[in-house]
């Protein structure tokens, strides 16, 4: 008698443990809802992060570097991504022919090997130093 008096209270205490076990079950459900709410945002912010720090400036300079290749004319002297410096006399599409050295050697290469043009720079570089002497004199005489 004595065991089946312990063998229901041990069921009674096993009816309260489920129980508690079914609420610990349920603030487990709803602590994982909240955790992977937190994960998504995380997850998001690392995106944006990415985003903004490598991809979004990668293409800007892809971008510049094609209006760059776009904006090349005969005559100009650029530098190709191997290094070869010379003297652009053909456009085509998508080649150009360019002349290098001394001895006049000619070179076809295509648009997307050119690094960059010296000429172009050189025109901007002019430029600046204009407005920047215009900038000068006229602040010289405002001071005067």
């Amino acid at each position: 008698m004595n065991f089946s008096l312990l063998n229901q209270l041990a069921g009674f205490s096993n009816l309260f443990l489920s129980n508690s076990s079914a609420d610990s079950n349920a603030e487990a459900v709803a602590s994982a809802g909240g955790t992977l709410v937190f994960q998504l945002i995380t997850f998001g912010i690392v995106i944006l992060f990415f985003y903004f720090v490598i991809i979004r400036p990668q293409k800007r300079k892809e971008k510049e570097a094609q209006t760059m290749r776009d904006s090349v004319q005969i005559g100009d002297e650029i530098v190709t991504i191997g290094g070869i410096v010379g003297l652009v006399i053909r456009k085509s599409e998508d080649t150009l022919l360019i002349e290098t050295g001394g001895e006049k050697n000619k070179i076809r290469i295509k648009t997307w090997a050119v690094q960059e043009n010296v000429t172009a720079n050189e025109r901007a570089k002019a430029e600046t130093s204009k407005v920047s002497k215009v900038a000068d004199k006229i602040s010289k005489g405002e001071e005067k």
